[in-house]
């Protein structure tokens, strides 16, 4: 099943197209975010830098309407502490600039924090077999096999060097870390937690270095062989999409398009999200020669997007490849 959320002509006052913020405004919504459990106390809460931090002071994390946390506009991750355990929750996040204007919630994210373990002091088995990809100049695949718990593993955090840079779900053993720096040799490792916050020894260091930042390698996260073309029906013009979903460790089910430089709609598989070549169709309108410019990107299994598509010019009413 395909959800699709329609937002043509949204018109998104205080941000560009781009997600960066509009001189004189706002800045624009954080993309990105992820949720995951840390322990039976405490979610993990992750999310893109807006534009490339430009103008950005701080973030605000909340947890429902309440803000619960805040931060440098450096800084695009934080756990979020104290919470109760066997509980459900849901984070959003918002930038702040230099002249004390707050942009817009982020989408909501949800995680539910593990029932307390009482008197838990073993420290979950160290994750094996890790093994990692650069899949551009700013990104890297990393995946390991499953650590072991007297109780249960919660999540796995993974460091580059000495220092924490991301964290998913006890249920992953794999997942795309970004905003690397092109060029550059890093060492991954990844250690395992349980609702008691007890951390496993980590596991063996994997040394990736990142391509050059060309912009090419940075297509591995992009959707492939896209197409694009329009018909007719019922008196109106349809975009109809068609491509191949890039090849990362997990299903991607949701994917953002752009027209003309701006969000158009997002759509959301909500069963099995197809592997192989994916397909989309809505309404453009009724106008008959209107010229739009398309192009699309995944939502990484991480919550990140991935790279965009190419680009494709499709006119309505034409004949031809971009036929109406």
């Amino acid at each position: 099943m395909l959800a699709g959320v329609l937002a043509l002509g949204c018109g998104c006052a205080s941000a560009n197209g781009d997600g960066t913020a509009a001189e004189g405004s706002a800045p624009g919504a954080p993309t990105g975010v992820t949720a995951a459990a840390g322990s039976a106390t405490s979610v993990h809460v992750m999310w893109n830098a807006v534009g490339a931090t430009s103008g950005v002071r701080a973030y605000e994390v909340y947890e429902g309407s309440a803000k619960v946390r805040e931060v440098p506009g450096s800084v695009h991750m934080v756990d979020v502490v104290r919470l109760a355990p066997g509980t459900a929750y849901a984070f959003t996040v918002r930038a702040r600039d230099g002249e004390g204007r707050l942009g817009p919630p982020s989408r909501e994210v949800r995680a539910a924090t593990p029932a307390a373990t009482a008197a838990d002091r073993a420290a979950p088995t160290r994750p094996g077999g890790v093994e990692g990809r650069a899949v551009g100049a700013t990104a890297v695949q990393l995946s390991w096999s499953a650590a072991t718990d007297d109780r249960a593993v919660v999540s796995y955090d993974v460091y580059q060097g000495g220092t924490r840079i991301h964290s998913v779900g006890g249920n992953q053993t794999a997942t795309v870390v970004t905003g690397l720096r092109p060029g550059t040799r890093y060492s991954f490792t990844v250690r395992a937690r349980d609702a008691a916050d007890n951390v496993s020894a980590a596991g063996p260091a994997v040394r990736l270095t990142t391509p050059p930042g060309t912009g090419a390698a940075d297509r591995d996260t992009a959707p492939a062989g896209f197409r694009a073309t329009t018909h007719r029906a019922d008196g109106a013009y349809y975009l109809d999409l068609a491509w191949v979903p890039p090849r990362v460790d997990g299903p991607v089910t949701e994917y953002e398009i752009r027209l003309d430089g701006r969000r158009a709609t997002s759509l959301v598989w909500g069963g099995a999200a197809p592997r192989d070549t994916a397909s989309y169709s809505f309404y453009l309108g009724e106008e008959t020669g209107r010229t739009v410019r398309v192009r699309l990107r995944a939502r990484l299994p991480d919550g990140t997007w991935g790279a965009l598509s190419a680009e494709r010019s499709v006119t309505t009413g034409t004949t031809g490849p971009g036929a109406g």
